[in-house]
């Protein structure tokens, strides 16, 4: 069956935003050939230029049926002309799930299709998009949400991971798989994984906790208390907790888990040690605890994200 997939921009979009998703549907029909159509509709139609300067040519927005409807984020100062067309697009019941990638989860949140639902955006705009939208149930810290028939997204290249979870849903974690390999995607981020990582991985937004980072990875099974890493940082345990969450976005301990998640993740999914020893050796003490992280970050068991990697 093929499904046919519309990605939504306008003047100022983001241009991974939409690329991103393209390129991995099309990885997907090469591999399941007949899968995915795709279309490129704008308010108006014709050439859009991006953020960046680079356009892509748009057919007019449509009232037709499709799939899926993926809008991408970008500038939104600029997308108030062609608004309409897109509120009227999403309200119109002529698809079968909608997701918005980055700040395309605010298009979302005007047609009120996240009303009362579970959604995400990039990070710098949740505050925004909280006080904008009191009736979302915002969850800015994950990579992307699903709740029902639609899917929101952090930004820019977490659309891949989202559209790489699109194709899962549609075709399954093979066909998924093979198309994230074929994209030199070092890795499908799970939509549970933390989009502050990318600022973990950073060290900060100012690098300042780049070398304690590579310290807590390097040990990660060891305990991490605030005490210690205030202590490895040189500063007071108080001074440090307040400096660490200013410059990651996160509290220290919820990046310590999100070490051990990261870490126990990799050896569950690509070794076949016993889980015992994986939540030993990666922190969490026993495979219970690290179960119920699992579930509570990815929403599947250690088993089940093992049997996933090897379909």
């Amino acid at each position: 069956m093929r499904r046919e997939i519309a990605i939504v921009v306008f003047p100022g979009f983001q241009l991974l935003d939409a690329a991103g998703p393209i390129a991995v549907f099309e990885m997907a029909e090469r591999f399941r050939p007949d899968s995915y159509a795709i279309h490129v509709l704008a308010p108006g139609g014709g050439v859009v230029r991006s953020s960046s300067g680079v356009c892509l040519a748009a057919a007019p927005i449509e009232q037709r049926h499709f799939d899926t409807v993926i809008v991408s984020g970008g500038n939104l100062a600029q997308v108030e002309e062609g608004q309409a067309d897109i509120a009227a697009m999403l309200g119109n019941d002529t698809w079968r799930r909608a997701a918005g990638v980055c700040s395309g989860a605010f298009l979302l949140a005007d047609a009120g299709l996240l009303d009362g639902r579970r959604a995400t955006t990039h990070w710098a705009a949740a505050e925004r998009f909280r006080q904008r939208y009191p009736k979302v149930r915002l969850d800015a810290d994950r990579m992307f949400v699903r709740d029902g028939n639609t899917w929101t997204s952090a930004g820019i290249s977490a659309g891949i991971d989202l559209a790489l979870a699109l194709v899962e849903d549609d075709l399954g974690p093979g066909i998924a798989r093979r198309a994230a390999q074929q994209l030199v995607v070092h890795q499908r981020r799970h939509g549970g994984q933390s989009q502050y990582s990318v600022l973990v991985e950073q060290g900060g937004k100012t690098g300042r906790f780049g070398d304690l980072i590579s310290w807590m990875r390097a040990r990660i099974g060891e305990p991490m208390t605030v005490e210690r890493l205030a202590e490895r940082a040189a500063m007071s345990p108080r001074n440090f907790a307040r400096a660490f969450a200013a410059e990651i976005g996160a509290t220290p301990a919820k990046v310590v888990e999100g070490l051990r998640l990261e870490a126990a993740r990799v050896a569950v999914e690509t070794s076949h040690a016993h889980l015992d020893h994986i939540a030993a050796s990666t922190g969490f003490g026993d495979s219970n605890r690290m179960r119920r992280a699992f579930v509570r970050a990815f929403g599947s068991s250690p088993q089940s994200l093992r049997r996933s990697a090897s379909a």
